[in-house]
């Protein structure tokens, strides 16, 4: 799908002239990050940057034309030329390219970072006529790649216009060498080198700087007098006198009367043939032209001068100067117009000789050729799908007629999964419905395998859209319809029969079939869907009670992950939220909150409502430690986006599991109180995030005194996980339904569920839902130890539970936040010195740490500041209440929190 002379840097020009002035600023280029050479068409851009370049030994070029507007395509010769630069310093980062596996440039850009850093030889890229770039996207990520790229890269740019990379800030900043018209323009002397090596009678400088001066050093139009000269055997000083009124204006006209009515009219029309490509070799121009001695040709065109680079590398490619290919196009529409259309058509067929289909599409929709088109979207529409052509593709089917669409099933179906992989779900069921009925109409009829695919579709649909009876359908039917040789098909079918089984509560039937899934999907390469087969099968193995044996699979997921560089997949952050679960449950605060901050880093900056999940984990570890001010910030985050986006019930749940627990540390009963007035209340509670939306109103309701809803409620739970054997979920429910009890007076009955809860615990090993209420039912497990009421490893496992109790309330007491404070000085026993010489909000917070037990380097990473720094509060605070060691400090602290009450 590349073309190899996009990345080969253009061949020394005949003749080409020396330019110290300019070579000797741009010795200093590697102390800079950005080298732009900025100049209207035919101002030698390329040249200078080739003539630069071209001892250099790490460089890596990419010719830039009309079609890289396409992000997928843009990053990828990018990545060709860093790794060309580099000698190949980047390879994992050209994987995730090629196979789109990457949730954002951004993420990318790390990926080529990173390994860069091992790389620490001098290099250079060069981006050449980024001008023709206008897509934002590409722009945004270069100026993200100019700010973060190593010291040891130069990125060059070519342009006719001011590209915008960041270069004001970048000028200010001293980062960026520019190379305008002032300094591409010839002088008097190298006018007069120019000239005296292209023509034969010389040039006295008086002629040369007359010349200059006219056309301001402009190089295109240097070279076209000294052709003008060499084909009519006239002086330089009477071209001069013929061309008095040249100007940049008339610049097309003087090509004509001076240089292409010059050439004979097998040359004009061989190259306004040729002009039709941005990029050619022997084998494409003899296929356009009908041509054998196409190759020679070329090359006596470029010995001639007529602005054709040869590029680097095998197969002779060429191109022309853009302003020559401009020209040549303007006269090939006003000389040839009726060849045009034949002309695209046969440049089609050339591309698809040479397997480049993106290229023939472009040359088919530029012929207008509807027939064409849909030949190549028939042939190739599916590997440029997997190969993320796909803002292509849409263009090219929407260039189609309904007749040409509707008539040719498989493209329907590939315009119904550009919406779909596109996320715009709404829209692939409407193109289903009118590609049904348009072909209905049409009396196209189906293929038992077409309609497979049409169904296999049709579920995906119908699970993204939370109707799985719908989904389950489709499913099924669509695997009764497909045959082994439409893998695809049948590995989402079966993928979305899995998932509907978890989504209904028959966990028996899901598991196999996700099994299934990861089979199909590693037999015939489709990784991604494989991960997303062994993510299931985690969540489904935790609902069934089997936690161990879901965090050994997702061992194996972190190892496919690095097998087949799948780390930029969205589907990483999956895996990393589901172990953060796992983990938090666990009692294992600091390793689930390193999941889920690389679960953002995995996401990137462009995809903030995928952020949910992350956040809420984070809030709720927070809200586990007693970090009130640290969950505020995200709490606040999460609130922003539950507004901002529509998300699925599990979404939700999980984020409303943090903000209750978040205000039942709080003590917020208004805040409990509004979300109970507009929870979801779902009709099951058949699966693990039902069951979590269940527990999250049981346990609002425990926090208002709605004791009997909430009797009803856990009833109600413990019956459906029963039923749907959700083991994990009844342990869960059995803590909350103790929690009841507890408030309700009732402790042997609050005993005997914990006691029951502390048994399944030894399958499941979650102990952190017991600490969430352990300021409830701490005491009830002293009793149930100290009354020897449990087997030896429930024993052990409760006093784990009461030793993490005690810390786990002992540091959620000393939240020194503004409010707290603000009741503290204000209290009327508080003691005079604390009154007097009152505290910073940072110096109680650093008063709350020291009393956590936090040494000070441990209250530097918690507040983000330097230890020096918290050295000096630490300081401030002992000079203002008057004592001496961390023993003390612990003692004030807690005096105070004993005035409070706590």
């Amino acid at each position: 799908m590349w073309i190899p002379s996009k990345l080969t840097r253009p061949g020394r020009l005949h003749n080409a002239i020396v330019r110290p002035r300019v070579l000797d600023l741009l010795q200093q280029a590697p102390f800079y990050k950005l080298v732009l050479f900025r100049s209207p068409a035919g101002y030698g851009k390329t040249t200078m940057a080739a003539q630069w370049l071209s001892d250099k030994p790490n460089v890596g070029w990419y010719s830039i034309d009309d079609s890289d507007n396409e992000p997928f395509r843009f990053i990828n010769y990018l990545l060709q030329a860093i790794n060309k630069a580099t000698h190949n310093a980047c390879p994992n980062a050209q994987k995730l390219a090629e196979r789109r596996q990457f949730s954002s440039i951004h993420s990318l850009f790390g990926e080529v970072f990173t390994e860069m850093s091992n790389y620490h030889n001098e290099c250079f890229v060069v981006l050449d006529d980024y001008h023709l770039i206008s897509d934002e996207e590409i722009h945004e990520a270069m100026r993200f790649f100019l700010k973060h790229m190593p010291d040891n890269l130069t990125l060059v740019v070519t342009s006719r216009a001011n590209p915008p990379l960041g270069t004001a800030n970048l000028r200010v900043r001293d980062l960026m060498i520019e190379i305008g018209n002032e300094l591409l323009a010839f002088d008097s002397e190298e006018t007069t080198r120019f000239f005296n090596q292209r023509v034969t009678d010389g040039i006295d400088d008086e002629t040369a700087d007359s010349l200059r001066s006219y056309v301001e050093g402009w190089p295109s139009a240097l070279q076209l007098f000294a052709l003008q000269a060499q084909h009519q055997k006239r002086t330089l000083a009477q071209s001069v006198e013929t061309i008095s009124q040249f100007n940049h204006a008339h610049l097309w006209d003087y090509l004509v009367e001076e240089v292409f009515d010059l050439l004979d009219q097998e040359t004009r029309q061989f190259l306004m043939q040729c002009s039709v490509l941005d990029h050619f070799n022997e084998r494409l121009v003899s296929a356009l032209t009908n041509r054998d001695d196409a190759l020679s040709m070329i090359e006596s065109l470029n010995r001639f001068g007529l602005f054709i680079y040869p590029l680097e590398g095998e197969n002779h490619w060429f191109r022309f100067h853009n302003l020559f290919a401009e020209f040549l196009a303007h006269e090939r529409k006003a000389r040839i117009p009726q060849q045009e259309h034949e002309l695209h058509l046969a440049a089609a067929e050339a591309w698809l000789e040479q397997s480049v289909p993106h290229q023939a599409l472009r040359h088919a929709q530029l012929a207008n050729d509807g027939t064409l088109i849909g030949k190549i979207l028939h042939d190739f529409g599916w590997k440029m799908f997997n190969q993320g052509e796909l803002a292509t593709l849409e263009s090219a089917i929407n260039m189609l007629t309904q007749d040409q669409l509707y008539t040719q099933p498989k493209l329907c179906l590939i315009q119904a999964w550009l919406a779909q992989s596109q996320h715009r779900y709404n829209d692939v069921g409407e193109l289903i419905a009118k590609a049904d009925q348009e072909m209905a109409t049409r009396n196209i009829v189906l293929s038992k395998k077409e309609e497979g695919e049409f169904n296999a579709l049709r579920a995906q649909v119908a699970i993204n859209q939370n109707e799985p009876e719908q989904a389950l359908q489709f499913a099924e039917l669509a695997l009764s319809e497909l045959d082994h040789s439409v893998y695809r098909g049948r590995i989402v079918a079966t993928s979305v029969v899995g998932e509907v089984n978890h989504v209904i509560g028959q966990l028996s039937r899901a598991l196999p079939m996700m099994q299934q899934t990861e089979k199909l999907a590693r037999q015939y390469h489709v990784y991604h869907q494989a991960l997303w087969a062994q993510l299931q099968q985690s969540e489904i193995l935790i609902a069934q009670g089997y936690v161990q044996a879901a965090y050994e699979l997702q061992d194996n997921a972190f190892k496919l992950i690095e097998e087949q560089q799948l780390h930029q997949l969205p589907l990483h952050e999956f895996l990393l939220r589901t172990r953060a679960q796992i983990l938090w449950c666990w009692n294992r605060f600091d390793e689930a909150e390193e999941c889920a901050y690389k679960g953002l880093d995995v996401l990137g900056n462009h995809l903030p409502s995928k952020h949910l999940h992350s956040y809420s984990m984070i809030a709720r570890i927070a809200v586990g430690r007693g970090e009130l001010d640290k969950a505020t910030k995200y709490i606040e985050q999460i609130q922003h986006l539950l507004k901002q986006s529509t998300y699925h019930v599990d979404w939700t749940a999980n984020a409303s599991m943090s903000l209750i627990l978040y205000w039942q540390a709080r003590g917020d009963s208004a805040a409990i109180e509004q979300w109970l007035e507009t929870a979801t209340r779902p009709e099951s509670a058949c699966n693990h995030f039902l069951q979590l939306q269940w527990r999250n109103i049981a346990r609002s309701q425990i926090n208002l005194g709605l004791y009997d809803d909430a009797r009803e409620t856990l009833a109600f739970l413990s019956k459906e996980a029963k039923a749907y054997n959700l083991v994990t979920d009844l342990n869960r429910n059995l803590i909350v339904e103790a929690v009841l009890q507890v408030q309700l007076k009732q402790e042997d009955a609050a005993k005997a569920l914990l006691k029951e809860a502390l048994e399944l615990t030894n399958q499941t090993g979650m102990i952190g839902n017991f600490l969430i209420d352990g300021a409830t039912i701490g005491h009830l497990l002293e009793k149930l130890v100290s009354k020897s009421e449990l087997g030896d490893l429930e024993r052990h496992r409760a006093q784990l539970l009461m030793k993490n109790i005690n810390t786990t309330q002992r540091s959620r007491s000393v939240h020194f936040n503004e409010e707290f404070v603000e009741q503290l000085v204000n209290h009327p026993n508080i003691p005079e010195l604390v009154r007097t010489s009152p505290l910073t909000q940072r110096e109680w917070q650093v008063l709350g740490l020291i009393y956590s037990g936090f040494s000070n380097e441990q209250i530097a990473q918690e507040l983000d500041v330097a230890g020096t720094t918290i050295k000096t509060h630490i300081r401030n605070l002992y000079q203002k209440l008057n004592i001496a060691n961390r023993k003390e400090a612990i003692s004030t602290a807690e005096n105070l929190l004993q005035l409070m009450g706590y």
